[in-house]
C-alpha cells in the first residue's frame, strides 16, 4: 500500500531544488491530454508515407502491432511507478536505477530518454517551422515568402518565452490546447483525403528504386511508425503529478487517462494512415497535409493546428530536460536556484534544439532515425526488460512470452530504423542546400 504522508519517499530525487513543484494535484484527465500531446505528434502525418513503403498488408499489421505492444508497455510503466512499498518512481531514470542498479541503471535509461526528448523537440522545431510557412503561404498568397529557416527561427522564438513556465502543471492549458489541436488536424487530414478522393492513376505498387535503397526506406518507415508511439518517455513524470492514497493509488487514474489517450490515438492514427495512403498511394508526401491543396482555408487551418500542437508537445518533452539541467547546474556547478538559473538553462536548451532543427530539416528521415534510436527502446522493449527484472514472471508463462516477444520485435525495429534513418539523412543531405 502507498501513502501520501510527508514521509512518502520519492526515489532518488537528487535533492530537488525548492522551485520544483512537488505537489501532486493533477486529475486523471490531465494524464489523458498530456499523453495525447506527447504521443500524437507530427508523426501521425507521416504514417501514409510509411505505408507507401510497407504496403497495405505489412503497413496495417505493423501499425496494429505497435498500438497493442505500446499499450501493454504503457500499462507496465504505470504499474511499476509504485512497485515498491512507500516509494514512487517519478522519473524513468529512478525506475532504471531500481531495475538495473544505481550504477548501471542511469547508463541504460538516461541516454534513451534523452534521445527521445531531445529528438522530439528537434523534430518539432522543424515541423512547427514548416507548417507555419505553409500556413502563411496559403493565408497570404501575395505576401513576400520567407525562407523555411526563418520560419523555424520564428517558431523557436516562441519557446524562449514558454520555456520559462516552471513545471507540468503550469503548461496544462498549453497541453490541453495541443491535444485538441492534434485530434482536429488529424481529422482534417483524413477527412480531407476522403473528400478529395483518389488521385488520377493512383498506384499502390512499391516505389521504384534500387533494392538497397528500398530496403533502407522500409527500415526508415518502421522508425516513422515507432516515432508515432513516443509518449512513454514522459509517462512516469506525468503520473508523478497525480495524487496517490492507499485507497486509490495513482496507477488507477493514470491508467484511465492512458486508455483515453490510446483511444484518441487510434481514431487519429488508423484513419490518417489508411485513408491518406488510399488517396495518394505511392505519391504521398512525408507530411500528408502537403498533398492537400483545397479547400485552402481548411488546409491552412490544419497547418496552424499542427503549429499549436507542436508548441505544446515541445514543452511536454522539454520539461524533464529542464529539470535535469537545473538539478545538474545546482549540484555540479553550485548555481543558485532562481530565475537566472531557469533563464540560462532553458534558453540554452531551446537554442540548441533550434540550431539543429534549422541545420538538418529532413522531416521524414529525422522521424525514422530518432524513432528507431530512441523511441523503439523506451516505448517497445525497455519497459518489458524492467518488468522481467522487477516482477520476474514465471518462465514460459503468458507474460514472460509477451515480454520477450516485445523485446525481440523492439530490438529489430530499433536496429533497422536507426540504420535506415541515418542512411537517408546522409543521402538527402548530399542534395540539400543548407539554411534555405
Amino acid at each position: 500500500m502507498v501513502s501520501t504522508s510527508p514521509t512518502k519517499e520519492v526515489a532518488n530525487s537528487d535533492g530537488k531544488w525548492i522551485e520544483e513543484d512537488t505537489s501532486r494535484r493533477a486529475k486523471w484527465w490531465y494524464s489523458t491530454f498530456h499523453s495525447v500531446t506527447a504521443m500524437i505528434g507530427a508523426g501521425v502525418l507521416s504514417l501514409p508515407y510509411a505505408m507507401a513503403y510497407l504496403g497495405w498488408g505489412p503497413g496495417t499489421l505493423v501499425l496494429a502491432i505497435s498500438w497493442c505492444m505500446t499499450l501493454n508497455t504503457m500499462w507496465q510503466m504505470i504499474q511499476l511507478h509504485e512497485c515498491v512499498l512507500g516509494t514512487r518512481f517519478d522519473r524513468y531514470i529512478d525506475l532504471g536505477r531500481h531495475a538495473f542498479g544505481p550504477k548501471l541503471g542511469p547508463w541504460i535509461v538516461l541516454p534513451q530518454q534523452l534521445i527521445v526528448q531531445v529528438g522530439c523537440d528537434i523534430v518539432y522545431m522543424v515541423t512547427g517551422g514548416k507548417c507555419l510557412k505553409k500556413f502563411m503561404e496559403m493565408a497570404c498568397t501575395n505576401c513576400t515568402q520567407l525562407k523555411q529557416s526563418y520560419w523555424i527561427l520564428i517558431f523557436g522564438g516562441i519557446h524562449f518565452f514558454l520555456s520559462q513556465l516552471p513545471n507540468f502543471n503550469s503548461v496544462a492549458g498549453v497541453s490541453l490546447a495541443a491535444a485538441v489541436m492534434s485530434l482536429s488536424y488529424s481529422t482534417i487530414a483524413w477527412v480531407g483525403c476522403l473528400a478529395r478522393g483518389q488521385i488520377d492513376n493512383v498506384s499502390y505498387a512499391y516505389k521504384k528504386t534500387s533494392s538497397a535503397d528500398y530496403m533502407f526506406r522500409v527500415f526508415n518507415a518502421l522508425g516513422q511508425i515507432s516515432f508515432a508511439f513516443a509518449g512513454h518517455a514522459v509517462a512516469l513524470e506525468i503520473q508523478a503529478t497525480i495524487p496517490s492514497t492507499p485507497e486509490r493509488p495513482s496507477k488507477e487514474p493514470m491508467w484511465k487517462g492512458a486508455l483515453g489517450a490510446y483511444f484518441i490515438n487510434a481514431i487519429c492514427y488508423f484513419p490518417v494512415a489508411l485513408i491518406g495512403y488510399w488517396a495518394f498511394g505511392q505519391d504521398v508526401d512525408d507530411n500528408v497535409l502537403m498533398n492537400l491543396k483545397k479547400p485552402a482555408w481548411l488546409i491552412a487551418s490544419a497547418n496552424l493546428m499542427v503549429v499549436i500542437h507542436v508548441i505544446g508537445s515541445y514543452q511536454v518533452y522539454a520539461m524533464p530536460i529542464f529539470a535535469l539541467l537545473e538539478r545538474m547546474m545546482v549540484k555540479k556547478m553550485n548555481f543558485p536556484p532562481g530565475i537566472a538559473l531557469r533563464l540560462i538553462a532553458r534558453s540554452s536548451y531551446v537554442a540548441f534544439t533550434l540550431f539543429v532543427g534549422v541545420t538538418f530539416p529532413f522531416f521524414g528521415d529525422l522521424l525514422g532515425f530518432f524513432g528507431g534510436f530512441g523511441f523503439a527502446p523506451t516505448s517497445y522493449f525497455l519497459p518489458s526488460i524492467m518488468w522481467l527484472v522487477i516482477k520476474k514472471p514465471k518462465r514460459f508463462s503468458a507474460k514472460w512470452i509477451i515480454n520477450w516477444s516485445s523485446i525481440f520485435v523492439g530490438v529489430f525495429i530499433m536496429l533497422a530504423s536507426t540504420i535506415g534513418g541515418f542512411r537517408n539523412i546522409i543521402a538527402d543531405a548530399s542534395t540539400y542546400s543548407f539554411y534555405t
